[in-house]
């Protein structure tokens, strides 16, 4: 059977009766178990995909199916999925079933789709490689010795080895942008708010993003306008009307204002082939009659220490919950309760997800908050308005996702700080709350896949999607 390029190829035969959801979703199985040493799924809901695609076969038959009928979906380990496993790829949720499904998960079943497993990531989504997960690292598709880039990396290799045409991932600081910039697919981080976070884990609540990885924008435009919009479950998401993304790609060509970071040209931190890839694709479009013009954002040093200081502060808070008490990992070896928490807490977590846990600790202790974490929410406020005054100027700012392609694993996990400077281009989207995605943009030496980054001003998704559909097929 084919490999689908897109959406609309498959839904086409099915319609035609060319093939059916139990022939697609028994070809994803098979990708799924001849790639297992990639490690993308840490679990497989074989038999329940394979009823739910006879019952949609059923249903197209009767021409009552939803508009994603056929779409086979994977979601990352830490999105709800009632009465499956929840762990988000970490020991202290050992054994844990989740209760409900999250908004954005039911929204795609109530249209069709078919969820078929859970995917690997790194521990409460924190990590840049996935080699975090307290199940071992994802591996590169093109290259098993490589990472995928984290956190949502399982939720990437599963779209570009085709073991599910989409994924769900979550997107904090470049979780979704990142992994699909290394893995050569599309990566939408929305809006802040744009998707309801009910049912999401808990990481950094006012960073947090559910995002979609897709083999075309096609594929992420008709599953954002799905799960998009408001939702009584969620008081933090937007109220603001859900456009009809998908048709929007179909809009002719329109006269866009392009900026790009100077950083481009200068940086020596940047891989020469990134740099040569992008700088090729804004000439094509200055060739195309665009304006491109390069532009500098005397606020980027500042970025990445914001978002790590209140990234962390908000894990502090968020996982406290996880105590060994009500669900989860309880260690054995106690004998108070005292020793009960700190036991569970040492072996549950694994020692990224501890470090962040303890840096977040410490600059909301008292005798830092003022210095660390109300000064981090003062700069973000002042890179916030930064970014939005050229995003007044300009309808997009492009810049690559990451400064170098795919690196090999183990290559960084003994500096952290090394692993966290890899974020530099991504974390901007999420301090600001601006939608960005990340679109294949040629490859490497070594064929491995260059990211292209672009920015938009809040809730122009749609713009940002059309924009994007034409400079994938821009050659």
């Amino acid at each position: 059977m084919k490999t689908y390029s897109s959406f609309r190829e498959i839904r086409d035969d099915l319609q035609n009766g060319r093939v059916s959801c139990r022939d697609l979703v028994k070809q994803y199985l098979a990708n799924i178990r001849e790639k297992a040493h990639l490690n993308v799924f840490l679990s497989v809901y074989e038999e329940e995909a394979l009823n739910r695609a006879d019952e949609v076969d059923l249903k197209i038959r009767a021409n009552k199916a939803g508009k994603l009928a056929g779409l086979v979906v994977g979601i990352k380990d830490v999105l709800a999925y009632q009465d499956h496993p929840l762990q988000a790829s970490s020991q202290i949720l050992d054994g844990f079933i989740s209760q409900y499904t999250a908004t954005a998960v039911q929204r795609l079943l109530d249209e069709d789709a078919i969820i078929i497993g859970r995917q690997n990531c790194d521990e409460f989504a924190m990590g840049s490689s996935n080699e975090n997960s307290a199940f071992g690292p994802v591996r590169h598709a093109i290259d098993p010795t490589r990472v995928p880039g984290g956190s949502s990396g399982g939720s990437a290799v599963g779209v570009m080895a085709d073991m599910c045409q989409v994924s769900l991932g979550s997107d904090t600081g470049g979780s979704v942008r990142q992994p699909a910039g290394f893995c050569g697919v599309v990566g939408l981080k929305p809006t802040y708010s744009r998707i309801s976070r009910h049912g999401l884990i808990a990481y950094g609540s006012s960073f947090d993003c559910i995002g979609i990885f897709g083999k075309c924008v096609e594929d992420v435009a008709l599953v954002l306008e799905v799960i998009a919009g408001q939702d009584e479950f969620d008081s933090t998401v937007s109220r603001q009307p859900v456009p009809s993304y998908s048709a929007e790609l179909e809009k002719g060509p329109r006269s866009y204002k392009i900026a790009y970071l100077k950083e481009l040209d200068s940086s020596d931190g940047i891989q020469p082939e990134i740099r040569e890839n992008i700088r090729k694709k804004i000439e094509q479009l200055k060739a195309q009659g665009y304006s491109a013009e390069a532009v500098e954002f005397p606020l980027m040093e500042y970025i990445l220490p914001t978002y790590y200081i209140l990234a962390t502060a908000e894990a502090s808070s968020n996982l406290s919950r996880y105590d060994g008490v009500r669900y989860g990992y309880r260690s054995k070896a106690t004998t108070d309760l005292h020793s009960m928490y700190k036991k569970s807490r040492s072996e549950g977590f694994g020692k990224e997800v501890q470090r962040r846990i303890l840096l977040g600790t410490f600059v909301l202790s008292a005798s830092y908050y003022d210095a660390y974490y109300t000064k981090a929410q003062k700069v973000r406020r002042i890179i916030r308005e930064k970014t939005k005054q050229l995003l007044a100027q300009y309808d997009f700012i492009l810049m690559p996702i990451t400064p170098t392609t795919a690196f090999k694993i183990g290559e960084h996990t003994s500096n952290p700080l090394e692993m966290y400077l890899g974020d530099l281009f991504s974390v901007q989207a999420n301090v600001v709350g601006v939608p960005a995605i990340s679109i294949p943009c040629g490859t490497d030496n070594l064929g491995l896949p260059i990211g292209l980054q672009i920015m938009a001003d809040d809730f122009e998704e749609a713009k940002l999607l059309h924009f994007s559909n034409f400079l994938t097929h821009l050659n």
